[in-house]
């Protein structure tokens, strides 16, 4: 894929493409997990930013069968992006939390299902071992697995007040486990965290690709109402990204990315009856259109100008 200021970054769309040769759509799955941030293992708080469905806002219904919720959520995207191949995407809170056998008849379910070429599994870098690596190793050569990382930040005071409750050297490991064994990965990553610069952003982006990330989601922050976050907002209010502001960060960061590095999301998508800020990031084409535009003004791309 030719790049340049018209297709300014190497998407998830390009891709899927390249892999299965064909349009790949992910429906977004409940897997029933929970989380050590939330269970009282680590923590009953949760990172403070994380939804109460645990960022799965738009995923299945939980507590319904796998089977169930891929039939809803594929009648539910035949409108917006009619019918193909599918990709699971275990979404909902920690989806590797879980012994190893319970994983197994979660995602074997997954993969059996008609026309779907894969599974994606959101996870925390602390939450993966040796064995659950072994066996996503061996569900690899059977079809395509990716595993998703929120590293979030890779600023560990940051971290701490999010009460991401684990240091940057679980995702290192996490990394090096899941390298090891050519799984293909995403590091999440929140723009606009309280009182990061914009090289605070940039280096948590230096550090996943330094860690080995294929892919990055670039995930704007957003305010969710009845979060911690939304709390520490309304006691002591810290700077929001404007539309421009953001617009500007995004290209920023892309322009510095190597152009082989999958960019498999420059905003995100919050319900409009919890969202509290940015209210602009709502219009989600608009966002995408400024980005484009401002790549179209600078005349640069994903890689012109790396770290």
């Amino acid at each position: 894929m030719q790049l340049g200021p018209k297709h300014p970054f190497y998407s998830v769309n390009d891709h899927y493409r390249d892999i299965f040769n064909e349009k790949i759509i992910k429906l977004a799955i409940d897997g029933g997990f929970t989380c050590p941030n939330r269970d009282g293992t680590l923590s009953k708080r949760g990172c403070i930013f994380c939804s109460e469905k645990g960022s799965g806002d738009f995923a299945g219904k939980r507590n319904t069968s796998i089977k169930t919720q891929y039939s809803e959520m594929k009648e539910k995207m035949a409108n917006k992006w009619g019918r193909g191949k599918y990709i699971m995407y275990f979404q909902a809170f920690t989806n590797t939390y879980a012994p190893v056998e319970r994983l197994k008849a979660v995602y074997e379910e997954a993969i059996s299902l008609p026309d779907v070429v894969g599974i994606s599994i959101a996870t925390r870098p602390d939450c993966i071992t040796e064995e659950i690596a072994d066996y996503l190793d061996e569900l690899s050569k059977r079809t395509y697995v990716c595993v998703e990382l929120g590293l979030q930040t890779s600023n560990e005071d940051t971290a701490l007040a999010m009460n991401r409750c684990y240091k940057n050297d679980a995702y290192i490991k996490a990394m090096e486990m899941l390298g090891k064994r050519n799984i293909d990965n995403v590091t999440h990553i929140i723009l606009g965290l309280p009182h990061e610069s914009l090289e605070d952003m940039l280096s948590s982006v230096r550090f996943a690709l330094e860690c080995g990330a294929r892919g990055l989601k670039l995930q704007l922050l957003h305010i969710i109402k009845g979060t911690e976050l939304y709390c520490m907002y309304e006691k002591e209010p810290f700077h929001i990204f404007t539309l421009e502001e953001y617009v500007n960060a995004v290209a920023d960061i892309i322009e510095r990315i190597p152009p082989h590095i999958v960019i498999h999301r420059i905003t995100g998508d919050g319900k409009k009856n919890t969202l509290f800020a940015p209210w602009w990031s709502l219009d989600k084409r608009r966002v995408l259109n400024s980005v484009s535009k401002e790549f179209i003004k600078r005349g640069s791309f994903q890689g012109c100008r790396p770290f």
